[in-house]
């Protein structure tokens, strides 16, 4: 088992590095190269400005090429509660904003001709109780009522024809999501900004931010300092660097994946015959899809701890076990791949994307950020390019988290308190 990334371990080189010393100036500083910084340098750079990525690792070194694969519709709260706690009118234009940002991929994909294994498959929300389906139930009359007339409800007398298993009690069928190779898309991506004329530097991790007046501000690393007429934070969890006000604001949260050896076609058509992403419905649930080569994709928060070596081993072998269970069959198939990432969680579960003492950011997806970091990359370039105003993350505040300075010393007790609901749901 190797204790790596998948959709880094085969995606190819990254070979647009820019070669050369930093430059004195430029129009646009991007902090972060994964999907939201690399968008924004590939839009930017078309727009005729001077752009210049910042990556304290590699291009897509982080939570961009560590995660499951899906590129979904839907927000990361359940729809009935956001519409309950938002309001209808806020919640569809939250769900509208994700079914852009899959289609804008797609596009992307499409016009950049990336190899990413790009497929529109459809999510499956998977009732892990009986009592979980009337949650799924009232999303579904809401998303029908409102946003999305392609929904469909499946109760547990149908649901094996979604999947071969007996841990679920119904689903609920998104048809627009969809999913790729992240690191073979990343890849492709950070290509098209580079030829689009994106100075992108890796291993090159900012060290002070002084804002100069307005939007610029003297950016320093140890290759050098910048000064940027505009900054763009795109650094998804921002807990190393001197990023103060977003580390108070962004959690920290571990996320876990296996990867299977390559299965038999028909065993994978057997197990799920419609080839969906999946994902169930408990809080510390688990996510699962095949690949082009026929591997299962198998992940969940499994422990509440941050990604190391050790920490992933352990994390592998609980999912194994949760796979087991959903699967008994695959109980003597091999586990290739196994890693962990971050995910940047807000209290709300909701992106953040807009302006602070003149540093613009978007960032916090919540384990959502596949499409919508992508989506959001385009976003804040035509803000930056003064091309649009239209924003759908811009809240009038975005308070810090309390008790929360950048450590997340409470993870444990909040997976005791997921546990017991999850217990007694």
């Amino acid at each position: 088992m190797k204790l790596e990334s998948f959709w880094q371990a085969t995606a190819p080189v990254f070979t647009g590095a820019a070669g050369k010393e930093l430059p004195k100036t430029a129009d646009v500083v991007v902090i972060g190269g994964g999907f939201t910084g690399i968008s924004a340098a590939l839009n930017l750079a078309r727009s005729g400005l001077n752009v210049v990525v910042l990556e304290a690792a590699g291009v897509m070194s982080q939570a961009s090429a560590r995660n499951g694969g899906h590129c979904n519709t839907g927000v990361s709260q359940n729809f009935a509660s956001l519409v309950a706690s938002l309001g209808e009118e806020q919640a569809n234009r939250y769900y509208r904003a994700f079914a852009s940002a899959v289609d804008y991929v797609q596009s992307v994909v499409a016009d950049e001709q990336i190899d990413c294994d790009f497929l529109r498959c459809g999510k499956l929300k998977l009732a892990s109780k009986p009592s979980h389906f009337a949650g799924l139930k009232a999303t579904y009359d809401a998303l029908r009522r409102t946003v999305d007339r392609d929904v469909e409800l499946i109760g547990a007398d149908e649901i094996r024809r979604e999947i071969n298993s007996d841990a679920f009690h119904g689903g609920l069928i998104q048809q627009r999501g969809g999913q790729m190779h992240m690191g073979k898309f990343g890849i492709g991506l950070a290509e098209a900004a580079a030829r689009s004329g994106a100075e992108i530097y890796e291993h090159t991790p900012v060290t002070s931010l002084t804002r100069v007046k307005g939007y610029q501000h003297r950016v320093g690393t140890e290759k050098g300092e910048i000064l940027a007429e505009k900054v763009l934070m795109a650094t998804g969890c921002s807990n190393i660097g001197p990023f103060e006000w977003f580390q108070r604001r962004i959690i920290p949260v571990g996320s876990f994946i296996v990867v299977t050896e390559p299965l038999p076609q028909q065993q994978l058509r057997e197990l799920l015959p419609e080839n969906r992403t999946c994902v169930t419905s408990m809080n510390i649930g688990n996510y699962f899809r095949t690949t082009a080569d026929n591997r299962l994709v198998f992940g969940g928060r499994a422990r509440f701890a941050i990604s190391s070596p050790t920490s992933d081993a352990r994390s592998g072998k609980v999912l194994q076990a949760a796979m087991h269970k959903i699967f008994p069959t695959l109980k003597e198939t091999r586990i290739d791949y196994c890693w962990g990432g971050l995910v940047d969680m807000t209290a709300d579960r909701l992106p953040h994307a807009g302006e602070h003492e003149g540093v613009f950011y978007s960032l916090g997806y919540s384990g959502h950020g596949t499409q919508m970091s992508v989506w959001m990359g385009r976003v804040m370039a035509d803000l930056i390019a003064e091309k649009r105003v239209e924003n759908p993350w811009q809240r009038e505040s975005w308070p810090a988290v309390p008790g929360y300075f950048g450590k997340p010393w409470f993870l444990p007790v909040a997976g005791l308190y997921y546990k017991t609901l999850d217990r007694i749901s």
